[in-house]
């Protein structure tokens, strides 16, 4: 199969597709692989060492030619107008935009989104929001730090002692647990929340506290205990009582990182305007829920600010400031998924009873495949 990789138009989007790793290895399994010249240039990767790999630098009409794109994010409609149809496209596509799928849908395109992949084990090499989140988590970390005017670690000096920082995650979900650990490289002493009780085991074991909330009814221990491994939600009275610990927390934080984004809702507020108001001058909150609008409703999404004294981070797209692995991992991702719609003997095609792939399909035939 003829399979294209162009160089990313939305703004601030350094990532590609594919790399030479990827590259080589769609090659090995008998595709034929093009790339635009210059579109891995932001990851830091070079059209050397793609030509290296078997792919063929391309025009970006050309590469829009192919039978199959690969790409980071939606195309966008200076895009679809060079995308024939009956292409094949393969990207993160946001499946809760009606409106962009119904774009690809009006293009005749065979769309399939990734993050829309089911959260299971056989799903796990191909879950772009995991990967993703785990670059996202890092990044947070090293950018608080960067803004925050004081060092992590404590230091014993001959002009005397400086204290570590105090960091506070809120959401301990993969770009969570990456923000711990990343902190913990750094010196900093760490405590972190989440609605799930059931996560404190896996805060501890990297070196955080986890802000407890005792259990006052059977209700309360029922839903925390969970069912079937997953946690049920927790009782509004509980959620309460978390609130006002988490706020102890983060008046004395020095840094905040917020991790709560569900695709396809807005964010939930995790630090209101009186939480900031508390907080020491200096302090930084970073918000990876910005681009849902934000954990914090000062949060200005795509801005740096400063209020109240302190610096608010609302930076949109994380992985893309750390481009080079961010697209070596979801290369990877494309890769396990297209091993599902592309074999050596059948070449493309739409297996029916595979619950991965008919996840992600959101548009063929002139129709969008999501509710």
């Amino acid at each position: 199969m003829l399979i294209a990789v162009p160089q990313e138009t939305a703004a601030g989007e350094s990532r590609v597709a594919a790399t030479p790793e990827t590259v080589k290895k769609l090659v090995a399994q008998g595709h034929r692989v093009q790339v635009e010249r210059g579109a891995g240039l932001r990851a830091s990767v070079t059209d050397e060492a793609y030509a290296a790999a078997g792919a063929e630098l391309v025009s970006r009409e050309q590469a829009y030619a192919a039978e199959m794109l690969l790409k980071v994010r939606a195309p966008g409609p200076e895009e679809l107008v060079l995308i024939k149809p009956g292409t094949v496209l393969v990207g993160m596509l946001n499946p809760f935009d009606r409106e962009g799928l119904q774009r690809l849908a009006d293009a005749k395109l065979t769309a399939f989104a990734l993050e829309a992949a089911p959260r299971t084990t056989r799903a796990q090499s191909m879950d772009v929001l995991s990967s993703q989140a785990n670059v996202a988590g890092y990044k947070a970390v090293m950018i608080a730090a960067e803004r925050y005017q004081r060092f992590f670690p404590m230091l014993m000096t001959a002009a005397g002692t400086v204290k570590a920082a105090r960091v506070v995650v809120l959401g301990v979900g993969v770009a969570g647990l990456q923000a711990i650990a990343t902190a913990k490289r750094l010196g900093a002493v760490i405590e972190a929340s989440d609605v799930r009780p059931s996560v404190k085991e896996q805060v501890e074991s990297l070196g955080a506290k986890f802000i407890d909330v005792p259990y006052e009814t059977a209700e309360e221990k029922e839903a925390a205990e969970g069912v079937g491994g997953y946690a049920r939600p927790m009782p509004p009275s509980w959620l309460e009582r978390q609130k006002l610990e988490v706020a102890k927390r983060v008046a004395q934080a020095d840094v905040v990182i917020t991790t709560a984004l569900i695709p396809g809702r807005a964010a939930p507020v995790l630090v209101t305007e009186d939480m900031v108001k508390s907080m020491k001058a200096g302090s930084v909150i970073v918000d990876l829920a910005a681009p849902a609008g934000g954990n914090c409703p000062l949060t200005e999404p795509g801005q740096t600010v400063v209020k109240h004294g302190v610096t608010l981070v609302g930076e949109t797209n994380l992985p893309s400031l750390v481009a080079a692995d961010a697209s070596a991992l979801y290369a990877r991702n494309v890769l396990d998924f297209l091993k599902l719609v592309c074999t050596k003997e059948a070449g493309f095609q739409i297996p029916a009873d595979d619950d991965i792939v008919t996840a992600c399909l959101v548009a063929q035939d002139g129709q969008v495949k999501r509710n």
